[in-house]
């Protein structure tokens, strides 16, 4: 399993902390709350907080034992190094669906923004009618804002992820 793409997915699931403690848990193998805290030096709340997360995000799983001396479960975390790979392939399909909900979006509408570029705002057809075809921000005049290389990029995106999700 390459370890940069474990940290990456782990990043973007929890932060830095996160990344620790997949970082620890490789090393490890496996490791009770009380020993990842002490050696990533995360505080107790935190460290469960985001334990949990990853959990749910499958990355992580406990495993339950009961302390035959006090009769306490303890749970020891460990790395679902399998799981990875379905992790990436379910967020790149999610990407993939907003994409094509966006490129819809901007093949569906027409839009104007106003002539002075500071003002930032992009407006639809009905939106910029309401408006009186005058920015709600300055009082400018707007224009018809040309989308089609928006179209397009986002066209060869929509391809390009498309394709690698079928390579798979």
């Amino acid at each position: 399993m390459n370890v940069e793409i474990l940290r990456l997915v782990a990043s973007k699931i929890g932060g830095e902390v996160a990344v620790k403690l997949v970082s620890e848990l490789n090393k490890r193998g496996r490791a009770t709350e009380d020993d990842l805290a002490k050696n990533t030096k995360i505080k107790l709340n935190e460290l469960r907080k985001t334990l949990f997360t990853l959990q749910k995000f499958s990355i992580i799983t406990p495993e339950v034992v009961q302390d035959k001396g006090s009769g306490w479960m303890i749970f020891y975390w460990r790395l679902r190094k399998d799981q990875l790979e379905s992790i990436i392939r379910t967020q790149k399909r999610k990407v993939l669906g907003k994409l094509k909900e966006r490129l819809e979006y901007e093949r569906n509408h027409d839009f104007y923004i106003c002539v002075d570029k500071r003002c930032g705002g992009r407006y639809t057809f009905e939106e910029a009618m309401e408006h009186m075809f005058r920015c709600p921000s300055c009082g400018g005049p707007m224009e018809h804002y040309e989308n089609t290389q928006m179209i397009r990029a986002l066209e060869d995106k929509i391809a390009k992820l498309q394709a690698e999700i079928e390579r798979e």
